[in-house]
């Protein structure tokens, strides 16, 4: 069952009232999570923090001149948010994926999923897969790491379309650890830049050699001579017991 929409102000109140001011801070964080079902699905872009401190900028997206404008109005915040606020449709829906679907062949994924009700709608307006992301912890603090619900939403699609993992991944064990609880495919963003930014090209070619020799390493110590052999029976979560 859907959870009930939550006013975030009178939630707050609502802790301030019943909790000793020292802890407020503390339980407040500890239920956020909460939140996350309804959060997580506002069609709108979260509070950049850390944009709005660099004074981030729009991008100047020049394959895209004459199309699409990046000049954009902001006295505070982030020039990103702003860009994006004046770029995406946020009365964007469920209901918009089958006119997608209508205009294109290219295989449309939703990315974003974080709860098993969002992977279960996903499956019912017939996309081509899901990513497990919390874009990079910016859209809401306090997100989920993505490894750690990406079993949920396995289970929930059951093998109905392909589960992707984005997010957090810096080692090739961390691959291995998303193919063993169910991912089809992981996909690396932020190492990627890092390289491109260090050395170009070949920085960008280093990363994932580095991920592939690491991953296939792991693959060797845990007994697995292809990625069809690796199972959930090669890692050990939080909610596995020891004995």
């Amino acid at each position: 069952m859907a959870s009930e929409p939550v006013n975030v102000n009178e939630f707050r109140e609502l802790a301030r009232q019943v909790l000793p001011k020292m802890f407020y801070p503390t339980y407040l964080r500890a239920l956020w999570r909460t939140l996350l079902p309804d959060a997580m699905l506002a069609p709108r872009l979260g509070r950049r923090e850390a944009d709005i401190k660099n004074r981030m900028v729009a991008p100047q997206l020049k394959n895209f001149e004459g199309i699409l404008s990046t000049d954009v109005n902001s006295d505070e915040g982030s020039k990103v948010e702003a860009f994006v606020k004046e770029t995406f449709d946020a009365s964007l829906c469920w209901e918009d994926i089958e006119w997608l679907k209508s205009i294109t062949n290219l295989p449309i994924l939703i990315k974003g999923v974080l709860t098993h009700e969002v992977a279960r709608k996903a499956v019912e307006v017939v996309v081509a897969g899901i990513v497990v992301s919390n874009h990079g912890g910016h859209q809401l603090d306090y997100t989920p790491t993505t490894i750690s619900v990406l079993e949920e939403e396995v289970d929930a699609v059951g093998g109905k379309v392909p589960v992707l993992l984005d997010g957090g991944a810096r080692r090739g064990t961390d691959v291995f650890k998303a193919l063993a609880l169910g991912a089809q495919a992981v996909l690396v963003g932020r190492p990627v830049i890092y390289g491109l930014a260090a050395n170009g090209e070949h920085g960008v070619r280093r990363v994932i050699e580095m991920l592939k020799d690491e991953f296939e390493l792991t693959m060797a110590l845990c007994g697995c001579p292809g990625v069809m052999d690796i199972t959930r029976s090669h890692v050990r979560t939080e909610c596995d017991s020891m004995l």
